[in-house]
């Protein structure tokens, strides 16, 4: 009986054991390239070349396309993740620099910086179904997991405009910190967490009223006030963390979202940008501009653990996962 029970343990350890290969792709606004990293191997193994100062990058939901801010080239690219080819571009406005993709896998976003507004682009027929008036500097990007509302936030008029994506009308504003960046919606729709960089806060705003409920200020031990700016925020899928990239402070701020404490700071690479989770959430990566590096942090230990060098001033970050049963 033993025996069989022991067989019976491997039998299915053997049907759930996964083996994850995971790659990187890091946007390097100085090369117009992307570095590719190998999760594994924790190195970069290929770089593809893009159009002009690519910044922006998402993936489709089955991981197969990434869309490109190709931002001096006035384009958002469509790369082909199997073939690594540029398979087709997308209207974008002027100098796209960030995007976001609504659930339903067909309507993209992008945040027209020196336009002051918001392009909403069909990826089917390649048509722009709507420009929307927005502060000045549209900059972070978000839709809500519902897919009712898409926010954009604007640097220099220091708002959160919240849109319809259904009539795509501006429904609201919310004022925030000088200089607001990223914007990053909880899994259940209920908060918007938004960082301010020249402000030097992250803000919580409850959805249904719009309104800030909560603000996180960073004090790191030996590093001036006006060096921590927080720009890209990661929010694990678990609601535990939150994980805030400090800038020229060259940290990461890790929150935790159930005590909505501040638990520690983690030294990086400098000028840490954006950040990005693995599939099972154990590695954060952050791209650090200025040192044109990226640090794995082991999100167990709460540890950096590795830097790995990419191409000058890397950007964004996302992360593709694929499953070898």
């Amino acid at each position: 009986m033993k025996i069989k029970f022991l067989l019976g343990l491997l039998f299915i350890s053997q049907i759930l054991c996964v083996t994850a290969a995971e790659f990187a792709y890091v946007t390097n606004e100085k090369d117009d390239n992307i570095s590719v990293i190998d999760l594994q191997k924790q190195q970069v193994i290929k770089e593809i070349s893009v159009g002009q100062r690519p910044r922006g990058i998402i993936f489709n939901h089955d991981q197969s396309l990434a869309y490109i801010c190709a931002s001096d080239s006035d384009r958002i690219q469509i790369l082909d993740l199997n073939t690594e080819v540029i398979v087709g571009e997308l209207p974008s406005g002027e100098d796209p620099e960030t995007i976001a993709l609504h659930p339903n896998g067909k309507t993209i976003y992008t945040s027209n910086e020196d336009d002051a507004i918001l392009t909403v682009i069909d990826i089917a027929s390649s048509v722009v179904i709507a420009q929307i008036e927005v502060g000045v500097e549209p900059e972070g990007l978000a839709v809500s997991p519902d897919g009712n509302l898409v926010v954009v936030t604007s640097e220099t008029t220091n708002m959160v405009h919240w849109i319809d994506t259904k009539t795509n009308k501006i429904i609201a504003n919310t004022l925030v910190g000088a200089r607001p960046r990223s914007a990053q919606f909880t899994r259940d729709n209920q908060h918007l967490w938004v960082s301010s960089e020249i402000g030097g806060a992250v803000v919580v705003i409850d959805v249904a009223s719009k309104k800030i409920v909560k603000e996180f200020n960073f004090n790191i031990r030996g590093i001036h006030r006006d060096r921590v700016q927080p720009v890209g925020i990661e929010l694990s899928r678990d609601g535990h963390y939150a994980f805030v990239a400090l800038g020229p402070a060259n940290h990461i701020a890790v929150i935790n979202r159930e005590s909505m404490e501040i638990e520690k700071y983690l030294l990086v690479g400098r000028r840490v940008w954006q950040l990005a989770l693995n599939q099972d959430q154990s590695q954060l990566l952050t791209t650090n501009g200025i040192s044109g590096d990226v640090s794995i942090i082991d999100v167990n230990k709460m540890k950096v653990i590795k830097s790995i060098k990419v191409g000058r001033y890397p950007w964004g970050v996302a992360i593709k996962h694929i499953n070898d049963k």
